[in-house]
């Protein structure tokens, strides 16, 4: 396949994505909409009581809201993407026509997740932006992030949205069901992980938790549930979580009757 034919296979892609005002609407109020209701929130509490409650900018709001895109609310939006791109074709019973055309399976599957990961990149660099210039208006004296901080704070949240992108895109080819694959992906990170999380008899297993790694290589301050682990471990688990469900994604590609 050749860059011009896969540059527009992924624009088509995007375009998809992009038409589903239901879907992006979503993922918009889940990236921009929580990130100004918590600024807006934390900038009524400290005008009301100045005292007691900290400015909502600066490094500490600035914080908040590095984890909130990259561990929380902005990973939903992404599973939400990755699981349209992973289960449209299918879902929508057009796969066969487009394997009839007589395009490569492996081109079909290969242009999911680079255009999930770009239409969700779209969704959380427009809100890192905001959140980095609320940091500066609303730090009301306290200490403002550097340029060095927020350059690692915009790769990680990135790698966290390219990774459960890649994670959904994979488990929805596997399932070819929205429904199953939301409820996978979502119940996954925001129920079962957040539950294993906690639960510090299991000692050791759970850095192999998503949630966990990422945390570990997180440039903010803070932890996940007080799990640390070697970087190159968090690296390894990280790419594990990407690299499988990718594997079986396109398993499942090849193999689909069509």
């Amino acid at each position: 396949m050749s860059i011009d034919l896969a540059t527009r296979m992924v624009g088509a892609e995007i375009l998809k994505l992009r038409r589903n005002r239901t879907i992006m609407a979503v993922a918009w109020l889940l990236t921009f909409g929580v990130a100004a209701i918590t600024f807006g929130y934390d900038a009524i509490q400290h005008a009301s009581n100045p005292a007691l409650n900290p400015p909502a900018g600066g490094l500490l709001g600035f914080g908040r809201a590095v984890k909130a895109l990259g561990l929380y609310f902005a990973l939903l939006a992404a599973a939400l993407v990755g699981t349209e791109a992973g289960t449209a074709d299918i879902s929508s019973g057009v796969f066969r026509d487009l394997v009839a055309t007589g395009r490569s399976r492996w081109a079909l599957f290969g242009v999911r997740a680079p255009a999930a990961i770009l239409v969700t990149f779209t969704l959380t660099g427009a809100t890192f932006l905001v959140s980095v210039a609320l940091s500066f208006l609303l730090a009301g004296g306290q200490p403002a992030p550097g340029l060095s901080l927020i350059l690692e704070s915009a790769g990680w949240i990135l790698l966290c949205n390219a990774v459960v992108c890649a994670f959904a895109v994979g488990v929805g080819s596997l399932t070819g069901s929205r429904g199953a694959t939301l409820v996978a992906v979502i119940g996954w990170q925001t129920v079962a992980t957040e539950l294993l999380l906690h639960i510090s008899s299991l000692g050791s297993a759970r850095d192999w938790l998503l949630t966990a790694g990422l945390g570990q290589l997180m440039p903010v301050p803070g932890d996940v549930a007080g799990i640390s682990m070697a970087s190159g471990l968090a690296i390894a688990v990280v790419a594990a979580w990407a690299v499988v469900p990718t594997v079986l994604g396109i398993w499942r590609t090849q193999t689909t009757d069509a």
